[in-house]
């Protein structure tokens, strides 16, 4: 029998010269979770996300074969993302909130680029081209599922995974390798306890608990994320005020957690730290900019972050529902002439923030 992979101590220094933070080695077996991820999505659960549904992808999900024939190891690294925020921006309705993974840089590219550089390492210290494919959340793979596997945390009731060292605050980069790899012990342990911080905090109640076998639960379509990312339509209109002033994703289920608040420091990596930009912007400064872009300078201006991803008209309609939160007559004027956008989703809720402002400083 061949002895499997041990990279040793030389693979601890790799990882560190390149920035990750903690990772491990995962088997490749099939999920044991799929029949929980096809409940979810006949629930509904995953609100407009459609390509969660294809058939092809929920193969692939299930069997990473069906992705790399040739797969017999999967590994799993981890960054953290986390910084501080300033306490006067976040108690500031007249400042838009970024979620902290999308301050920076795009990830998908900065971690792609090192799990290439680490497959390059990985052809040298086994003196062959290692066939091998690189995910950075690109791709129909369960990933927390292979960290957990991989021994790298457990989820928790808001979905998270989380390491008993390093909280939730992290990003995950994948490498399928057809090495066969010494792989770690699985994180069997739930360390959440009776503890419900993240799921009294959710503002929308998209937290649902737990289901019988233990699994976390998250109805997408109230998720805060869910709503100012992946929502291309209208938001709906009962969870509108729930949003406060963030306008892309939300942090509130992980900030509350007792796990983050012990364990997340800030990250020594420039590249995810906050832009000025999106440095707890003023609303109508944010909103003024985005008047004044079309498509084509919203995504020069964001090519390069996460923040691409909900598109101008995506991220403007979220900013209009931010104002019509904090509900300041200095709005107005910036919201009057957004009634003008050529989006008529924007001008929907640009109408909605000023009816919001009108009746508050009726009362």
């Amino acid at each position: 029998m061949t002895a499997k992979v041990d990279f040793g101590q030389s693979l601890e220094q790799i990882m560190e010269s390149l920035g990750f933070d903690f990772y491990g080695f995962a088997n490749v077996d099939p999920s044991s979770h799929m029949d929980f991820y096809v409940d979810w999505l006949d629930q509904g659960y995953h609100g407009d996300m459609w390509y969660l549904e294809r058939a092809n992808s929920t193969d692939r999900r299930c069997d990473l074969k069906k992705t790399m024939p040739s797969v017999q190891t999967a590994l799993v690294v981890a960054q953290n993302y986390f910084q501080d925020d300033d306490i006067d921006h976040l108690e500031d309705d007249s400042r838009a909130i970024f979620a902290r993974y999308a301050r920076g840089k795009d990830y998908h590219q900065i971690i792609t680029q090192k799990l290439k550089t680490l497959h390059v390492w990985v052809n040298e210290q086994i003196g062959r081209e290692v066939d091998a494919m690189v995910y950075v959340d690109t791709g129909p793979i369960l990933e927390r599922e292979l960290a957990q596997r991989a021994g790298m945390g457990w989820f928790g009731k808001n979905t998270m995974l989380i390491n008993p060292r390093k909280g939730s605050f992290f990003f995950l980069g994948l490498m399928l390798m057809d090495l066969d790899v010494l792989v770690d012990k699985p994180f069997l342990e739930d360390h959440c306890g009776s503890c419900t911080s993240c799921l009294d905090s959710c503002p929308t109640d998209a937290l649902l608990g737990r289901d019988e076998n233990g699994a976390p639960i998250m109805d997408a379509r109230k998720c805060i994320s869910y709503l100012t990312i992946e929502h291309r339509g209208s938001i709906p209109l009962e969870l509108r005020s729930k949003m406060g002033n963030r306008v892309y994703g939300c942090d509130i289920c992980q900030e509350v957690c007792p796990w983050n608040i012990k364990f997340s420091v800030s990250t020594p990596e420039p590249a995810f730290r906050t832009g000025a930009e999106i440095d707890g912007p003023a609303l109508m400064n944010l909103a003024e900019d985005l008047t004044q872009m079309d498509d084509e300078a919203f995504r020069s201006r964001f090519g390069g972050s996460p923040i691409k991803r909900a598109q101008r008209k995506g991220l403007l309609r979220n900013v209009c529902v931010a104002m019509g939160n904090w509900g300041s007559q200095e709005c107005i004027p910036v919201l009057k002439r957004v009634l003008f956008d050529p989006e008529p989703l924007v001008r929907e809720h640009a109408a909605w923030a000023l009816e919001q402002i009108n009746s508050k400083n009726e009362d």
